[in-house]
């Protein structure tokens, strides 16, 4: 009997485990057959660009004046500009004309086959009455939320516009908090005269004691207690506009105005179709939290061009939704062309993440200058967002005055990556992890950076396939490789006045170098740490006085790299 026992025993665990090697055979076909359905070549190339169907208007014209529209006045514009847009909508469409002269307007909401026009010397100024933005159902940050009214939104349009010389004033200081530590002395002490409130520690202004509040209650910007509008009421100057939403639109132009001063992020343009942006300006200042200029999220067949950014966050930035909503809602941002942009003040130039869990692909940037943004090319996520980013094409891009990365990839946004030697916790890969692949990045030129060239993957889950070629970097440090795979570089250019190393390369492989430029005389040109890097190879070194060519710590093998 106890030997009957036993062998139930083993029985029942071999079947345990067969029932185990099942499970998992089926979960690595499962993930191989996703693969092969979103890992697919780009239909495009450089000499086959996505594209972005314009839409066409009627010439009939609807002068707001004609509807009881006020310039230079307190009075609000808000029933007069509602009236032309829907009379415009109504008899087919055509040009809302805001001609010259500052009117001062509450939100409004754009219509099908209406081009708002707004004429030279035109100010769309949105009034800082916060009661005339209504809470309501929204998404923000790839989550559904709820959010104040935006001052320009529209949902479910197609042939929709907003053009000409004018500018869109959102009064964004009535909106946001500010720094201390982002003002001068006098500044500070003009905001704090205007009123608002501190915050205990005296270091942030607050426009209102609800902002305070919303702040106090949120954890990492949600308020994940609150579940109806009626919920967020106390909190309701916490909840910012983005100054212009977009939803589900199809042949969408924004054309040659100046957008500036937004509450939140500038332009959002969420899960649209055949959008056009050329020729725009986006002012925000540099203090302005959440300031982006424009997120483009979940939107296919995309052309951004002529444009320029100053920005208190992201200058071009794609997304895809965030975590759980973001991977249910599936629509990534592809068929994107973007060109002949200028990025100033910015978190980062040219940025996909964090927010991209729905995926991003077939993305093109070309001919863009990022001057002084904080990063150059800023790819970011994290674990938790899932989706996948590949067939991303950028070529032709001069940076300066770059404070941080020119180039930066990191799957550890606002999570907390491993101290230098410790060894990092290695997660089982499943929906939730997020992967970076298949990037080509070629002739790009950074006159000054704080670093050269950022790559940090995760142990389960490395960047791979990144191509890089015909790039020049001076900066103040050089290269970092942490949990990557398949990195190509061709005629890398490296002039780092800190160099020691010039090149650092933890846990990766398949790293080759050819044709490797760097500063004569510097001090080491290679740290290798890591036991599980190996198959480092350098070819084509043009620089012949090193101090040191290679340093191995932290368990690297020696015979892990190959100077040839």
């Amino acid at each position: 009997m106890e030997s009957f026992k036993i062998n139930r025993i083993k029985m029942k665990s071999l079947l345990n485990i067969k029932g185990l090697l099942s499970y998992v055979m089926m979960v690595v076909v499962t993930a191989t057959c996703a693969l092969a359905q979103t890992n697919k070549p780009s239909p495009f190339s450089w000499k086959t660009l996505p594209t972005a169907k314009r839409p066409v208007f009627k010439k009939d014209t609807f002068n707001i004046t004609k509807y009881g529209a006020v310039a230079f006045s307190d009075r609000l514009n808000t029933t007069s500009i509602k009236t032309a847009i829907e009379k415009c909508s109504a008899t087919g469409g055509g040009v809302v004309l805001i001609p010259k002269g500052n009117w001062l307007t509450g939100p409004i909401k754009l219509k099908s086959n209406v081009n708002l026009h707004l004429a030279k010397g035109a100010i769309l100024q949105f009034t800082t009455d916060k009661n005339q933005y209504p809470l309501i159902a929204a998404n923000f940050e790839g989550h559904e939320t709820v959010r104040d009214q935006s001052p320009i939104s529209g949902d479910d349009l197609t042939n929709v516009a907003i053009t000409g010389q004018g500018t869109v004033e959102g009064n964004g200081d009535a909106w946001r908090p500010l720094y201390m530590s982002k003002q001068t002395s006098a500044q500070w002490q003009d905001k704090l005269k205007s009123g608002g409130v501190l915050s205990d520690d005296g270091k942030t202004w607050f426009p209102s004691q609800q902002y305070k509040l919303g702040q106090e209650m949120s954890k990492n910007g949600k308020l994940e207690k609150l579940k109806t509008i009626a919920d967020f009421a106390p909190v309701k100057d916490y909840l910012r506009p983005n100054l212009l939403v977009l939803t589900r639109c199809k042949q969408v132009l924004l054309e040659g105005v100046t957008f500036q001063n937004s509450p939140c992020w500038c332009l959002h343009t969420l899960m649209c179709a055949e959008l056009t942006v050329s020729g725009v300006k986006v002012n925000n200042p540099a203090w302005a939290q959440n300031g982006d200029g424009l997120d483009i999220e979940s939107c296919k067949n995309v052309l951004v061009e002529h444009s320029s950014f100053n920005c208190g966050d992201d200058g071009l930035c794609i997304k895809s939704g965030k975590d759980e909503q973001g991977r249910k809602r599936g629509m990534p941002t592809e068929n994107v062309t973007i060109h002949d942009d200028t990025v100033y003040q910015a978190h980062g130039g040219f940025v996909i993440g964090s927010e991209m869990s729905g995926g991003a692909r077939n993305i093109f940037v070309y001919h863009c200058a990022f001057i002084g943004s904080d990063k150059g090319l800023r790819f970011k996520t994290a674990r938790g967002r899932g989706g996948l980013v590949n067939n991303i094409f950028v070529k032709d891009i001069y940076m300066k005055d770059i404070i941080q990365e020119a180039i930066y990839f990191d799957m550890y946004y606002f999570t907390a990556p491993p101290k230098p030697g410790q060894a990092a916790p290695v997660f089982a890969v499943d929906e939730t992890t997020p992967r970076f692949q298949d990037f080509y990045i070629s002739d790009i030129h950074c006159e000054s950076a704080g670093k050269a060239l950022f790559i940090r993957g995760l142990p389960e889950m490395h960047i791979k396939n990144i191509d890089l070629q015909n790039i020049y970097l001076k900066a103040k440090t050089g290269v970092e490789i942490i949990e990557a795979d398949d990195i190509h570089i061709k005629n890398l250019q490296v002039d780092a006045s800190k160099n020691n190393p010039v090149v650092y390369i933890e846990n990766s492989t398949n790293i080759d170098f050819k044709g490797l430029d760097i500063r004569e005389n510097s001090e080491v040109l290679f740290n290798v740490g890591g036991a599980k890097t190996k198959n480092i190879s350098v070819s084509g070194l043009k620089t012949k006085e090193v101090g040191t060519q290679a340093n191995f710590i932290g368990g690297a093998d020696k015979s892990a790299l190959r100077l040839n």
